[in-house]
């Protein structure tokens, strides 16, 4: 679902009254909280794919990698999970065991703790997790506490929704989707540790609505604009030849279209790589505001801890006419 879509529907849905919901659907936030007491809050979010590698152990490992990330982007801790599916009936069982394979594989790297789940029939085929992670109430990292000053940091690349699009049409290459499988495999928990010993300011996970989306929300969240150095953002090497070859998803075209208006664009950037900072991303990065006096530790931290593709992309600033500023130098 769309964001201009997904925002009609809560904007008619009652606010929750209860005053241990710390972050409930009503709010822009990455997962929801519910305070359990003065040093402990539950943390809880929900994802579900469909297929996005032709490995149905590999597509396991990416839906379970995407559905920790939002327990990650709020500096908490992973503990439990239940698997959810969608099978259809036509498939062969083997599939399903090797999904969940994948699924468990990813659990027990995060240490966390798979106790089952549920499984429906459906005509496409589905998987994820309902995830359950704790946080300290006051230590917790949201999106809506970036500063002017801070300095903004992309841990992963951009570009698996093209290339994946180029995938389906047999027109990506081996090494660009062995790439972003291993991407979109790799967990955001050393980012998110790096992240919480140095003290981010505020954090969110780059998915469904793009780098562009995600961060958009963050700022509104916060009350600041943000300016980014397109130049500067992490991209897949196949990523631009996607978006020219016009193998570009229906998501991606209409986060493009939802972001325009919040947002100026320098020029000299160009459409193809405005569309691509739009690109619909599957267990993408973090992008963490921290302040600057911390950014080249933060980033060094990164580096050290095996989130290599870390780059510094833009900046936040006051608030502005526009949500983002998008400059090419």
């Amino acid at each position: 679902m769309c964001q201009e879509d997904l925002a009609q529907v809560l904007r008619h849905l009652p606010k929750i009254e209860n005053p241990n919901v710390i972050f409930g659907f009503d709010t822009v936030g990455d997962a929801g909280v519910y305070r359990l007491n003065g040093d402990t809050a539950l943390v809880q979010t929900v994802d579900v794919l469909t297929p996005i590698a032709d490995d149905p152990f590999v597509f396991g490992k990416i839906a379970a990698a995407n559905s920790l990330s939002d327990i990650y982007a709020m500096g908490a801790t992973p503990i439990t999970a239940l698997n959810i599916v969608g099978f259809p009936t036509k498939l062969d069982m083997k599939y399903l065991e090797q999904i969940i394979r994948g699924g468990m594989e990813i659990a027990e790297q995060a240490n966390v703790a798979l106790l089952g789940g549920h499984t429906i029939k459906d005509e496409d085929l589905k998987y994820g997790m309902s995830v359950t992670g704790i946080v300290h109430p006051e230590k917790m990292i949201t999106n809506d506490k970036a500063r002017p000053g801070d300095v903004l940091i992309l841990t992963k690349p951009i570009g698996t929704g093209v290339i994946s699009t180029a995938l389906k049409a047999g027109k990506a290459s081996a090494e660009a989707i062995e790439q972003i499988n291993q991407s979109m495999i790799s967990l955001n928990r050393a980012a998110s540790e790096c992240m919480v010993e140095i003290g981010a300011h505020a954090c969110t996970d780059i998915t469904g609505f793009g780098l562009l989306g995600h961060a958009a929300q963050m700022a509104q969240a916060s009350n600041v604009s943000l300016k980014i150095k397109a130049t500067d953002v992490p991209l897949f090497p196949e990523a631009m030849n996607c978006i020219v070859a016009g193998l570009v998803p229906a998501g991606t075209k209409k986060n493009a279209q939802f972001i325009r208006p919040q947002i100026e664009i320098d020029p000299a950037v160009g459409e193809n790589l405005s569309l691509l900072l739009c690109d619909a991303q599957t267990s993408g990065g973090l992008l963490i505001s921290v302040d600057s006096k911390d950014a080249e530790s933060l980033l060094k931290n990164l580096h050290e801890r095996g989130v290599t593709e870390a780059r510094i992309i833009g900046e936040v600033i006051s608030q502005q006419e526009k949500v983002i500023y998008v400059v090419d130098q």
